[in-house]
């Protein structure tokens, strides 16, 4: 697939390092020389220096015959406007934009053909406000990644010493919650990733990868360690965009305090955020956080763009006493060192939104995909189209497929997809070696590496018998 990516930064570059490595032609733009450079010289793709929203440079990066069109500058404009000039001046069959405010999604007639030509539109900032709202629901949970428009979820947990099923064999998961079905889709022990079988044994440290409809994921949770006591008092750092986006998504559930350091952001969202303190100052301020009653908060979760100032805020509200903290952290050196050491959860931003634009590039017929573990591994589900002659999937057992080794088959979903407005019906199938897949199933996939993600594409995509 010949894709052209605009912009290099976070966004951007991550999107590039996960679509290289899969035998696509990548071209990506950009006004910044230095940073351009620095990609060309690391990864096998094209690099020109100009306007995304100009055609002579459009035309340069080769969007006469490119399938896609990535937009990711820092500018909404500039993403709009090379959808538009993508579309009536060289017919890129798919484009996609970055777009960071909110007054789009209130107009989406705006994104159609006649008008701006977006097919499809993300914003970072709210998926990643969306993703920590999960986390503080799941005060336990490293990641908490939902699948099939939230009737499966995928967890991960580090197991504790104590658990129920720590030191037991994964078959003793069915004998401890018999009224429960669930799936253990991966463990990693020591950063290495573990395949289970019924007998695996689950060790105290392990990340483990626990798969079951969303309405048992917390009891398959409590058999790996205990739970957490409910969330209530979150501390944020940064009023920035997701800073404020989250405020204003807890506030009214938790009682949220957010710290920010600029005086005139914080008097403006002291005004739009009518049920949260905001207080001026350093989040990095002992004396403040010790005033605000740091050791009495279940989250503090630091939000700003300083990557610096997110760490080291973090490791002081730690010391003072926060019961878990969580640090957004944009370099990815960064969130490799200080992930599992004395904080709690480290994310990366451009790794949790990589996932909503992957979903539009993949070969088979993808629904979802989730990158996990700082973009080492991937979760896919994949919806299943053909019949027994010409898929090689339908209409046999999971025992039967031939999948490549580090591919575990987690769950099905099967049924209709809901009308808009009405509950949705569909049936959650935890994956046993004797399940049997039918046409139409939502397949939830773990893979322990993304290079295997071209393989498994393959393997799902229908062959030419089909219809």
């Amino acid at each position: 697939m010949k894709i052209i990516i605009l912009g290099a930064g976070q966004v951007g570059t991550s999107v590039a390092e996960s679509l290289v490595s899969e035998a696509n032609e990548i071209t990506i733009v950009d006004t910044d020389v230095p940073r351009l450079g620095r990609l060309a010289d690391r990864l096998d793709l094209r690099v020109v220096v100009g306007n995304a929203a100009l055609p002579s440079v459009l035309k340069q990066a080769g969007a006469e015959d490119a399938d896609l069109l990535i937009a990711v500058t820092q500018s909404d404009q500039t993403n709009l406007c090379a959808c538009r000039t993508a579309k009536t001046l060289f017919n890129v069959p798919t484009r996609i934009a970055r777009l960071r405010s909110a007054d789009y999604a209130q107009y989406p007639e705006l994104l159609e053909p006649k008008n701006f030509a977006v097919d499809f539109s993300i914003c970072p900032e709210q998926i990643v406000t969306d993703y920590v709202v999960k986390l503080i629901e799941f005060p336990e949970a490293l990641q908490v990644l939902e699948f099939a428009n939230g009737l499966v979820t995928l967890v991960a947990v580090r197991a504790f010493a104590g658990g129920p099923l720590v030191e037991h064999p994964i078959a003793d998961l069915r004998r401890h919650m018999p009224e429960v079905d669930a799936r253990i889709a991966a463990i990693y022990r020591k950063d290495q990733p573990i395949v289970p079988d019924g007998g695996t044994l689950i060790e105290a440290g392990d990340e483990v990868f626990c798969l079951a409809a969303t309405r048992d994921i917390r009891k398959v949770m409590s058999e790996l360690r205990r739970l957490d006591n409910p969330t209530k008092r979150i501390m944020i750092a940064g009023g920035g965009n997701i800073g404020a986006r989250l405020a204003a998504a807890t506030q009214g559930r938790y009682r949220v305090k957010v710290i920010e350091a600029n005086e005139e952001r914080a008097k403006g969202l002291g005004v739009r955020l009518s049920d949260t303190l905001v207080l001026v100052g350093d989040a990095a301020d002992e004396n403040l956080l010790t005033s605000e009653g740091i050791e009495d908060m279940d989250f503090f979760l630091a939000l700003t763009n300083d990557d610096e100032n997110n760490i080291l805020s973090s490791l002081l509200a730690k010391k003072l006493g926060a019961r878990r903290v969580l640090a957004l952290i944009n370099r990815k050196v960064y969130v490799d060192l200080v992930q599992s050491d004395r904080i709690d959860i480290a994310i990366s931003p451009a790794q949790v939104s990589i996932g909503t634009l992957l979903a539009h590039v993949r070969k088979a017929d993808v629904a979802a995909v989730h990158s996990l573990r700082r973009g080492a591994a991937e979760a896919l589900e994949i919806v299943v189209h053909g019949d027994a002659r010409s898929s090689k999937v339908v209409g046999r057992r999971l025992e039967e497929l031939s999948l490549p080794h580090g591919v575990t088959v987690g769950a099905l979903v099967r049924g209709p997809a809901p009308e808009p407005g009405k509950a949705d019906q569909r049936r959650v199938i935890i994956a046993h070696h004797d399940t049997v897949i039918e046409a139409e199933d939502h397949v939830i996939l773990f893979l322990v590496s993304k290079d295997l993600v071209p393989k498994v594409e393959r393997y799902f995509q229908v062959g030419v018998i089909y219809f």
